[in-house]
């Protein structure tokens, strides 16, 4: 975890003081190879432990619903967050719609006001950044499933790392599958909750 958060803030001063033109022009081209090593890794890591399908045909059923248990959870969260802060109850359900995936919310609250959408961007990220400080916490002392649930959409890619050094092996892939949900889920549901409160 130590190595995450100085990697982030290395990463940090990097793009404040040592600016590179071609590194910045192609940086989602590095991010996206970096996720798909990461990712490849995590599954060599997933396909090397001989016990992970006998777990997974042992699984509870009511793991299918762990990533809808997470959406309204989520906006649960945005609801009571509402009554402390400026924000109104429907801005604040729809940033917490974005359940982490920054990219998207921040695009499409941007459309209807460009300080919701700063705000759904600075929102998300930090929970991005939370979810990898505490998953290791949340796995140790609350439990697995909860350790999934904090990742939101990241859940199946950044963050899919941690999840799986937090926890037995078996968890990456629920993880994996709850996080695929959640991603599909998003796109659906930030506009939605924009059209059922009239955000527009």
């Amino acid at each position: 975890m130590l190595g995450i958060i100085i990697s982030v803030i290395l990463g940090v001063f990097g793009g404040l003081f040592f600016k590179n033109d071609f590194l910045l022009k192609n940086i989602d081209s590095f991010i996206s190879i970096g996720l798909y090593l990461l990712l490849f890794f995590v599954g060599m890591d997933i396909g090397n432990n001989d016990n992970v399908f006998y777990h997974l045909k042992n699984i509870n059923r009511k793991v299918l619903l762990l990533p809808f248990i997470t959406v309204i959870a989520s906006l649960i969260g945005g609801a009571l967050a509402s009554y402390f802060i400026s924000l109104s109850l429907g801005e604040s359900i729809a940033i917490s719609s974005g359940m982490g995936w920054y990219s998207f919310s921040a695009i499409e609250l941007a459309k209807i006001d460009a300080h919701l959408g700063g705000v759904a961007f600075l929102s998300n990220v930090l929970r991005e950044l939370l979810a990898i400080i505490f998953i290791p916490f949340i796995a140790k002392k609350i439990g697995a499933f909860e350790s999934v649930a904090t990742a939101g959409a990241t859940a199946m890619d950044s963050v899919l790392p941690v999840i799986n050094k937090s926890n037995p092996p078996n968890v990456a892939i629920i993880a994996f599958y709850s996080g695929l949900i959640i991603t599909i889920i998003v796109p659906i549901l930030v506009p939605s909750i924009v059209s059922i409160f009239k955000l527009i």
